[in-house]
């Protein structure tokens, strides 16, 4: 046997163990899509990507080598990709909309592979979610000018679901009338209640009417569905072109960084790092005993432990009068030694403590 085949021969017998890894490596895949489908997590996930290349390539002596063994890696993560958006050809997200809907395009963005269930209200894509017809519910909690969608936060105070990811999107809202139409010819103007606050000072200027809708895109397909050039929407460009409508006017919301968070929700918890991951946050709601002083021990509680609170909003209990409960978010993760003690220590003087989610925001 010549060199030749000599190497060749211990070739194969390497492609033997590396056939044999890469079958073991792609049922460990699998258990993560599991995984991520429980929590409500998408495939791509950049930053571990990077610490996996990052640390592969670190493993290598040789300077050339590591330079073809980092596209090795980076093909390698792409097939794993692949392979589990194959999979994932059954996950379904519930949002609250109809096609075309600023949820949806969201929920498209993040879940490129997954089935989208569009649903009339935000408590019937949650309880989708509860009930197994989908894997998550995505559905926005807070706008950057808005405010809080405190009907979404109260479906996390007394809903089951676990928020792992947040998504936040750049928002903005356009006039979209039937072809044709001229500003001169707007009277009455159609969108959610949240995007006609979002675009109050312009309404209020050109002196229109409003009329609450369900979402958006159902504004803009009640006005592609009249024959009435008095009505507008507002709404984003990729739904004027679904229904056929013009934009008039664009960004017509007063503020120029307008965005919107999306809470993922899913039926697992996610797993608490003991050390919390860069820009971790999470989120927990609370009543408090109906004495002086109450709410001032949780901040106390809260700023002893050197927690800095984001968010604190307080929203009305179904029954009694003027009874709230608190919805707080909070930089760190919740699986750190400081906050299972804060908890512990909340616990002393709350009726009730939900932990909702610990979580990562993602652009999309």
């Amino acid at each position: 046997m010549n060199e030749l085949e000599a190497s060749r021969q211990e070739i194969n017998a390497v492609d033997k163990q590396i056939a044999s890894l890469f079958e073991t490596r792609m049922r460990l895949v699998e258990k993560i899509l599991a995984y991520k489908k429980e929590n409500g997590l998408p495939v791509l996930d950049e930053e571990r990507e990077k610490k996996v290349i990052d640390a592969g390539a670190a493993r290598i002596g040789d300077p050339l080598l590591r330079e073809y063994f980092v596209l090795f890696l980076k093909e390698m993560m792409g097939i794993s990709r692949a392979y589990q958006s194959r999979l994932l050809e059954g996950m379904k997200v519930s949002y609250c909309g109809v096609p075309g809907a600023f949820a949806q395009i969201a929920a498209a963005k993040l879940f490129p592979e997954s089935g989208l269930l569009d649903f009339a209200d935000f408590e019937s894509a949650y309880h989708a979610c509860e009930q197994g017809e989908s894997d998550v519910a995505l559905l926005p909690i807070e706008n950057s000018s808005a405010g809080d969608v405190g009907s979404v936060m109260d479906l996390a105070f007394t809903g089951s679901l676990h928020i792992n990811l947040m998504a936040e999107m750049d928002i903005t809202q356009n006039l979209l009338v039937l072809p044709g139409t001229t500003l001169a010819d707007v009277r009455t103007v159609l969108s959610h209640p949240q995007a006609l606050a979002q675009c109050a000072p312009y309404l209020r200027e050109k002196g229109f009417g409003e009329q609450e809708c369900a979402s958006t895109a159902d504004a803009a397909r009640l006005v592609s569905e009249s024959s009435d050039k008095s009505l507008a929407a507002v709404a984003s460009l990729e739904t004027a072109r679904l229904y056929g409508l013009e934009v008039l006017e664009r960004h017509i919301n007063s503020s120029g960084a307008n965005s919107t968070r999306f809470a993922v929700f899913s039926r697992a918890q996610g797993p608490m790092s003991a050390v919390p991951a860069p820009g971790e946050r999470f989120i927990l709601v609370f009543t408090v005993r109906n004495e002086a002083g109450a709410l001032a021990k949780i901040l106390n509680i809260i700023g002893a432990h050197g927690f800095n609170m984001t968010n604190l909003h307080s929203r009305p209990l179904k029954g009694p009068k003027w009874n709230h409960y608190f919805f707080a978010e909070l930089e760190g993760g919740a699986g750190s030694e400081d906050a299972r003690d804060l908890m512990r220590q909340m616990e002393t003087v709350c009726d009730r403590l939900k932990l909702v989610g610990t979580y990562q925001t993602r652009n999309v």
